[in-house]
């Protein structure tokens, strides 16, 4: 009995969500057409559980290019109205329409001068006479047994409100380079707005050995930096190649002696390199796709191919790059 239960709730709310599909109309695209136009911000406000549907609802418009916040109508009848003005655009959610708390507050909101738009279930309802746009999310039944608790109803609104904020989203060329800028703190956002600069080591952290050194200097350079690599540059800077400590493993194998060889002799010659101003995770596809095997370190160079810095794989790691 409890699978079934639970199934048949699944049920009703996926067929409570089905039933919108025939309602995206005319009123829908009045709706859009009214938020795009909107030179403030979008007021989403409900009640009750409604209420906590209107508050995702105003974080997913918020995160996704179209501003907004949420208003408790509650408080709103208590000196919060003045957040709304003129130019703002006022979405009211109420299965009913006749939710007391958001009704109240519809006089003011007109006084005020912002047009209203009603996700409703009832179409003659108050809040919707009062309403320049109407979004119907009528359900035939709640998934409560008792007819009771606001379930497939508040899932129909839900998805109304996602339908609302990726077609606006898509109205307005939301990029993913927008969103990030939304979501520095997550792993997206990383990904498109953390740079080579931003993790790079540079100064004094640069692993740099001049082209007349030997390979003993540069294995103490290497093991003082903790990279496992230095850049091999001429007097004036430029970067001549790179040794990685893997490059001395393999020449150990050939006797001690090659230590006192210049670097010259087994440094890799015009290594693959990038510049600060490139994405973190540009570098990260340009470690990956190296061929014919992958990397774990990049050169940095400035305009005039002048050793500036060293991004390592591990770097990107901690960043959350990878």
């Amino acid at each position: 009995m409890i699978i079934e239960h639970a199934r048949q709730v699944l049920a009703i709310e996926a067929e409570a969500i089905q039933s919108l599909i025939p309602r995206i109309n005319g009123q829908f695209t009045e709706a859009i057409k009214m938020i795009l136009a909107c030179r403030g911000r979008v007021i989403v406000t409900g009640m009750g559980k409604s209420g906590l549907i209107a508050k995702k609802i105003a974080a997913t418009l918020a995160s996704t290019g179209t501003p907004a916040f949420f208003l408790h109508p509650a408080e709103g009848i208590h000196g919060d109205l003045g957040m709304v003005t003129a130019d703002d655009i006022v979405l009211a959610l109420s299965n009913s329409g006749e939710t007391t708390e958001v009704v109240r507050i519809i006089p003011a909101i007109k006084r005020i001068g912002a047009p209203i738009i009603a996700m409703c279930g009832c179409a003659t309802s108050t809040m919707v006479k009062n309403a320049e746009a109407f979004l119907d999310v009528t359900v035939e039944r709640e998934a409560c047994p008792l007819g009771l608790a606001p379930t497939a109803s508040t899932t129909a609104a839900l998805a109304m409100g996602d339908a609302l904020a990726v077609a606006l989203l898509s109205e307005r060329k939301f990029t993913p380079e927008n969103f990030a800028l939304f979501h520095p703190g997550g792993s997206l956002g990383r990904k498109l707005l953390l740079t080579v600069e931003n993790v790079m080591h540079a100064g004094a952290d640069n692993p740099v050995v001049t082209i007349d050194k030997t390979v003993k200097e540069a294995l103490f350079v290497i093991t003082d930096k903790g990279l496992g690599v230095t850049n091999i540059v001429d007097d004036e800077g430029c970067l001549l190649g790179i040794i990685t400590d893997g490059d001395i493993r393999r020449g150990l194998e050939r006797g001690y002696e090659f230590l006192d060889k210049t670097v010259d002799t087994i440094m890799t010659r015009t290594p693959r390199t990038i510049t600060p101003d490139k994405l973190a995770a540009q570098a990260l596809n340009m470690m990956e796709k190296n061929y014919p095997r992958p990397i774990t370190v990049l050169p940095v160079v400035d305009g005039n191919n002048c050793s500036i810095g060293i991004i390592h794989l591990t770097d990107l790691l901690r960043q959350g790059v990878v």
